[in-house]
């Protein structure tokens, strides 16, 4: 789990990863994001190991029928990589400014999955339950915005990873929500 962080650790290495509070976050070159779909909590990383977390919704656990396609629109666990941002015009499903950052698996296969907010958003977040998308990462304006910002900062590119469980005692994280 340390490289999900970009920490090397050796055995006799102490973890000294800061949490910094969204409100104080700046964002680095390097920067990347982790999603973790059991608590449905996001982390945003710095190479040296300083996160902030977030409230983050993913995809149902449910079959799906979406986009001419059916599936289980659970989040997909692996590593992606945002290599674009496209502007969708339905509102309600991706928010008032319809940003969409496109998720390509393993960094190189094109994806319907990505980042975006909706038209309920705030509602949304403040639920215990926020496992509501069709398996993309939802995040409020705010994240957005500073998702947005590394991604042009690291050369429109963001790496990101989604995984079910973090382990924070051996992370030393403990989401500050």
């Amino acid at each position: 789990m340390s490289l999900l962080f970009g920490l090397s650790l050796s055995s006799n290495a102490q973890l000294t990863s800061t949490y910094i509070p969204l409100p104080e976050w700046t964002v680095q070159q390097g920067d990347r994001f982790i999603v973790d779909t059991q608590d449905n909590i996001g982390y945003v990383v710095h190479t040296n190991g300083d996160y902030t977390s977030i409230r983050v919704g993913s995809g149902k656990n449910a079959y799906v029928n979406y986009a001419g396609r059916k599936y289980k629109a659970t989040t997909p666990l692996g590593r992606w990589t945002v290599k674009s941002r496209h502007i969708q015009s339905d509102r309600g499903l991706f928010g008032k400014s319809g940003r969409f950052l496109r998720l390509y698996f393993n960094g190189e296969e094109y994806t319907k999955y990505g980042i975006h907010s909706t038209g309920n958003i705030q509602k949304l977040l403040s639920e215990d339950d926020r496992y509501k998308s069709m398996g993309c990462i939802l995040v409020n304006d705010e994240v957005l915005d500073l998702l947005e910002q590394t991604y042009y900062l690291n050369g429109e590119k963001l790496e990101i990873v989604t995984t079910y469980g973090i382990n924070e005692n051996l992370l030393n994280l403990t989401p500050n929500l």
